[in-house]
Formats: structure tokens, C-alpha cells, sequence
């Protein structure tokens, strides 16, 4: 592969260490990682001029569900509440199958790069007619994404109390045989790595507290990170305290599930005791704003959480609960809600940046990803600040305040993906086109 410059860039915010911002600057990419940030730089690769761009680290998104790109808007569940809404779609996802999960991946994961994310999590927890997790492992490899999906399962159904209809669950045995199985054939723990595998039992309330205990022993003797969903309403802390006794924070830690491998999706209803528990233990935490409004969730204690030392990271969370894959939006409402919440000066635009970047980075344990420094992997966005979105701005820099919400370029491992707003690597009109032929299949 050769050299890479990106020269003379209004601004590089590096999220490094000390946060450096760096004005007319250049940055040079050797082998799939950062060799050089400054000035003046030379090479006799490829050149790429940024006059008039932000250069950021790539976003980083910590939860998502891809194969719901298939199911957005569906006239049933778009005013439900988080457990009407899931009653609503497990049936149209029951009828799935490998392409759908494809498919929609591979919509789901070019959105989030066209929105400037270079590295996702994804948590697959249903697999009809034959699915597979390496579905969408085959859709990120295509595209170029780093990619760090997770083996998701349901293993209580409606005929054990569980809300998953029977024929979405799976039996608890086959589970863990398939969680070894895709850890070994496809989790690479090296740095630089382009696809890490994780284990995540999908709820407390569709699996039994001997799947998460066993996922969790699984996940610690394989070396990967465990994924879930807590606390994301009032709906599931009473669910907690009725079938277990206890806050869903308590209901983590009893069954192994906080540490620094471990990162919980939403944690909207944490306490202060349970945000105290996650700080000491350094479990992170994905927070997904928009879904969370969508659902009517609530609005998760980001602020309380940062201030407490708890990892925070920024997820787009399924398309069927919130309709759009945008992670530079959910960056942007990450920052106002926190306002809304504690006031204007409760979180900067950058300092949400910082979430949706090394922040997420940070959770996902990826401390090779998520800011712009030499021997750091070259996953980088590149921003105009010269179009109508930052006309007026007196600080470019400042994208979630005024800034494009659609990257110009983007590096992925030093591959470029996305090259003037446009999806480099695969025919993304005929995906399209795919994925509206499957939906109208499952909506007559």
C-alpha cells in the first residue's frame, strides 16, 4: 500500500493525549497506521489536499443492531414503548434469513461510514432460517469497516415468561457451542486488528441468569469483551427488581458482568450507586441518545458518568428504534441532551467529539484506535468546513455546533472507503436496491 499525506488541513483535532490541535497541518499514513502528524511533510505516495477540512479520528460506535435497517418506520412500533416495540417487530424478523442479515449490514455499515465512523460494533442476537454471525462479518470485510461484532443470543421465550416469541429463542447449549465457534474462527486480538469478536446474551430479560454467568466464564477463558443491554428504561428496572430482586446493576455484578471487558448498552436508569460501581470496576458504557429519545426512554447521566471516571462511548443503537444510522448525530445529541439536562456548559462540542471517538474507542478496549497519533491505526475523517453547514462559523473545528454531517473522506486502516461523499468499495445503488426488494418482501 503506499504512502498517504493529507496536507495542509485547516485543522487536525487529534484527540491524542493532550488533546493537540494543530492548525495547516499534514498527516502522513505508512502501512495502515499514522507515521507522521505536522508540517512541511513530503512523500512520493498518494497526495490528498484538506485545505478547507477538519481532520478528525474516525467515530467509533459502540452499539447497533445492522439488521434492523430492514425494519424502519414499520407503521406498528414507531409510537411504542421499548417492550410494545419489540412485541411489534420480533415477528417480521422472524422471517429473516442469511440475506436479510447481509444485506442489511451492509446498508447499516455504509451509513455509519458516510457519517464518518471507521470503527462499529454491531450485536446480532437472532439468527432464523440458517443466519450466522459471519453475515455480517462477510458485510464489514466488503466494505472495508473494522468491525467488532458480537454473538448475541434469546434463550427464554414467550412459553417461559421471556417476551421473545418461542421461535426466536434458541436452546442455551447450542448458544455457547456457537459463541466457541465464532471466537475461534474469526476473533483476532492482535493489534491493528480488523475484526474482535464478543459474546452477549441480549437481555436480563431473554435469557436466564446461567447464560450470562456461562457467557461471562466463556468470554474470560477466550480473552473477549462482554456486551449487553441494562437499565435502558423504567420498564426494565422493574422487570429487575421483580424477577431477581435487585437493581440491574447488582444483577450485573452478581453474574460477572462488570470489568473492563464488559460495556453495557444504554444505562439510562443507572443510579448513583450503580455508576459508582461501574466506575470502580471501569466497565463502559454505549450510549445511544437517539434511540433513547425515540423510545421515550429517558436521558442517560453522561455527565454524572464522565465525572465519575465511567467509559463512555456513543452508539447509533438499531435502526427499527431510531430510524437513521448517523453517529456524527448521535455525537450531536449526546452534547444537547447533557444541556438540556445540566445547562449549557454541561459538555462541549468537543468534548462530545471526544466521546464518539476515543471515548468509544476506549470501551471497545481499542487504545489502537480513536485518536490521531504516530504508530496509532490510520482511521481517519476527513470534514469540509467550506460548505453551507459551517458558512459563518467562527470556529470550523466545532462540527457538532456547525460543521457537515456527512464526511468527505474516509480512511479505514489507511484504505480509503469513502472518497468525496461517495462509498468507494462496494455498489452501494445496488444494495439499495436490494435491501427496498427485501423490504417490500416483508411488509405484503
Amino acid at each position: 500500500m503506499p504512502e498517504i499525506l493529507i496536507r495542509n488541513a485547516d485543522t487536525i483535532l487529534t484527540m491524542d493525549d493532550t488533546r493537540r490541535e494543530l492548525s495547516g497541518a499534514d498527516l502522513l499514513i505508512r502501512n495502515g497506521q499514522i507515521a507522521e502528524i505536522g508540517h512541511d511533510l513530503t512523500t512520493e505516495g498518494e497526495l490528498h489536499d484538506a485545505a478547507g477540512c477538519v481532520v478528525t479520528p474516525g467515530l467509533v460506535n459502540t452499539h447497533h443492531h445492522l439488521y434492523q435497517t430492514l425494519t424502519r418506520a414499520v407503521p406498528g412500533g414507531q409510537d411504542a414503548l421499548l417492550f410494545g416495540w419489540l412485541k411489534t417487530l420480533y415477528p417480521i424478523w422472524a422471517r429473516f434469513g442469511p440475506e436479510e442479515i447481509y444485506i442489511s449490514a451492509q446498508i447499516g455499515l455504509a451509513e455509519l461510514a458516510l457519517s464518518g465512523c471507521t470503527l462499529s460494533s454491531d450485536h446480532l442476537y437472532l439468527y432464523p432460517n440458517g443466519a450466522r454471525l459471519e453475515d455480517t462479518i462477510a458485510a464489514a470485510s466488503e466494505l472495508g469497516m473494522r468491525f467488532h461484532p458480537t454473538r448475541g443470543a434469546m434463550s427464554i421465550g414467550e412459553s417461559n415468561g421471556g417476551l421473545p416469541p418461542d421461535s426466536l429463542v434458541e436452546a442455551e447449549t447450542s448458544i455457547l457451542e456457537d459463541m466457541i465457534r465464532v471466537v475461534d474462527a474469526f476473533h483476532d486480538p492482535s493489534e491493528g486488528a480488523m475484526c474482535r469478536v464478543g459474546l452477549a446474551p441480549c437481555s436480563p430479560f431473554s435469557v436466564s441468569r446461567d447464560l450470562m454467568r456461562d457467557s461471562a466464564l466463556l468470554a474470560r477463558d477466550k480473552g473477549v469483551m462482554l456486551h449487553t443491554h441494562l437499565a435502558e428504561n423504567d420498564e426494565d428496572i422493574a422487570y429487575s427488581q421483580a424477577q431477581f430482586g435487585c437493581r440491574p446493576g447488582q444483577y450485573a455484578e452478581d453474574l460477572g458482568w462488570t470489568g473492563n471487558d464488559v460495556w453495557h448498552a444504554h444505562c439510562v436508569k443507572l443510579d448513583e450507586a450503580e455508576i459508582d460501581l461501574f466506575a470502580r470496576t471501569k466497565t463502559g458504557v454505549a450510549h445511544c441518545p437517539c434511540s433513547n429519545c425515540r423510545l421515550g426512554s429517558g436521558i442517560a447521566p453522561v455527565r454524572a458518568m464522565r465525572d465519575a471516571g465511567v467509559k463512555v462511548g456513543v452508539g447509533a443503537d438499531g435502526s427499527a428504534s431510531n430510524d437513521n444510522g448517523s453517529l456524527f448525530e448521535e455525537a450531536r445529541q449526546t452534547m444537547l441532551l447533557q444541556r438540556v439536562v445540566n445547562g449549557a456548559d454541561a459538555m462541549s462540542a468537543r468534548e462530545a467529539l471526544e466521546i464518539a471517538t476515543r471515548g468509544g474507542a476506549d470501551v471497545l478496549n481499542r487504545p489502537d484506535c480513536g485518536r490521531l497519533m504516530p504508530g496509532k491505526r490510520a482511521d481517519i475523517a476527513v470534514w469540509d468546513t467550506t460548505g453551507i453547514e459551517s458558512a459563518g462559523s467562527w470556529d470550523p473545528a466545532a462540527l457538532l455546533l456547525a460543521g457537515p454531517q456527512k464526511v468527505k473522506h474516509l480512511f479505514v486502516e489507511g484504505r480509503q472507503i469513502v472518497r468525496d461523499g461517495l462509498i468507494t468499495t462496494i455498489d452501494l445503488p445496488r444494495v439499495v436496491e436490494n435491501q427496498n426488494r427485501l423490504a417490500r418482501a416483508l411488509s405484503s
